[in-house]
């Protein structure tokens, strides 16, 4: 038996690098990235996985639209695979973009299959190896080598697919500007990861802390999301994620002193944001706030994390991740858990009843 943690760890501690991959993969396939995203060749673009790759198309989709203008939305890839009519348009013409670590999932092979039949339109892939089935069912894919991994729940893979995604989109708007800003992020992360850790740590051993709640909107509502699987798959912890504001809107009533709310914390909405945090400690949570600048004291937060990256806000997303996965990681080690294989889990769903179709 291998030591707990042993593949996990290093995977989230390494991420930068992952990141440097993307970006290389992206700058090297930026011309055929554009041919693939012509201006008023589709109609809308799907964003596809399943899982934690779900979420990041959920990130991904909100970022794109964002910055594009045009319709986008993310959809897991079992709702395209098995109730296609519901979630596909009779007219128009969408674009897909499919995302798996492995490139092996069955459901979103099968994804593609559905889409194809329905839209007979053109279809991306990002993942971790490029020779892989999904990259060799598409005829563009982006491929983050330095996202591979050995522990089954997603980290660096999930962070260089995410940087990929984002730099895919500076692309496709020809943002250079953001494309400079996300080239500053490896060294950032690398920062941030050493500042991080002994809080990560702190909290994930405090067993006071039973009931994790991540709250995060517009793109970040993806990554709060990815943390609240990250919290329940490594540490089998109580852990769910909201929009901000939706919080109010009945699951504050499981708010006691045995919570600890997470906050990602926006510039657009960081006084509403901020003010809802503020109820959650008054009701008895703590909370803890990710933002780029701030003390505790200036955000009205028991802990905070400051990224003092510098980086403009579009842009800003991978720096949330690194914190909340070692947040895990150290609860799961707390527990006596090991994080690299989770709990009745595997590293890719390969379903018999989606073979061969």
């Amino acid at each position: 038996m291998t030591e707990p943690g042993k593949y996990t760890y290093p995977e989230i501690m390494s991420q930068p690098a992952a990141w440097r991959s993307a970006l290389h993969e992206v700058h090297e396939k930026a011309h055929s990235i554009r041919e693939f995203f012509v201006p008023g060749h589709f109609s809308e673009v799907l964003f596809t996985g399943c899982g934690s790759t779900y979420y990041l198309s959920m990130a991904a989709a909100a970022h794109f639209q964002e910055k594009v203008g045009c319709p986008t939305r993310a959809l897991p890839a079992s709702e395209l695979a098995l109730f296609p009519e519901t979630v596909l348009p009779r007219a128009g013409r969408p674009l897909l973009v499919a995302i798996s670590r492995s490139g092996t999932t069955s459901e979103t092979l099968r994804a593609i299959g559905a889409f194809r039949e329905r839209c007979a339109a053109k279809v991306l892939a990002i993942t971790c190896y490029g020779e892989n089935a999904l990259a060799k069912e598409v005829p563009l894919s982006i491929v983050v080598r330095e996202g591979k991994e050995e522990s089954i729940a997603q980290t660096r893979s999930f962070a260089g697919m995410l940087v990929a995604l984002h730099a895919m989109t500076a692309v496709v708007v020809s943002d250079d500007a953001a494309l400079r800003h996300l080239a500053a992020l490896p060294a950032v992360g690398q920062d941030l990861l050493r500042r991080v850790e002994p809080l990560a740590q702190k909290l994930g051993a405090d067993d006071n802390c039973q009931r994790f709640f991540f709250l995060g909107s517009g793109y970040r509502y993806g990554l709060a999301c990815e943390a609240m699987l990250k919290m329940k798959e490594m540490s089998l912890s109580y852990s769910e994620a909201y929009h901000f504001m939706e919080f109010r809107h009945g699951p504050m009533s499981m708010v006691d002193d045995h919570t600890l709310i997470v906050g990602l914390l926006s510039d657009a909405a960081r006084d509403e944001e901020i003010a809802v945090l503020r109820d959650m400690r008054q009701l008895g949570a703590r909370t803890l706030v990710l933002a780029e600048e701030g003390s505790a004291e200036q955000l009205q937060a028991d802990f905070s994390i400051a990224f003092e990256s510098g980086v403009p806000e579009g842009e800003q997303g991978v720096l949330y991740l690194p914190a909340l996965q070692l947040l895990a990681f150290h609860r799961a080690m707390h527990k006596g858990l090991n994080p690299d294989r989770p709990h009745n889990l595997e590293a890719v769903v390969v379903l018999e009843s989606f073979r061969g179709t």
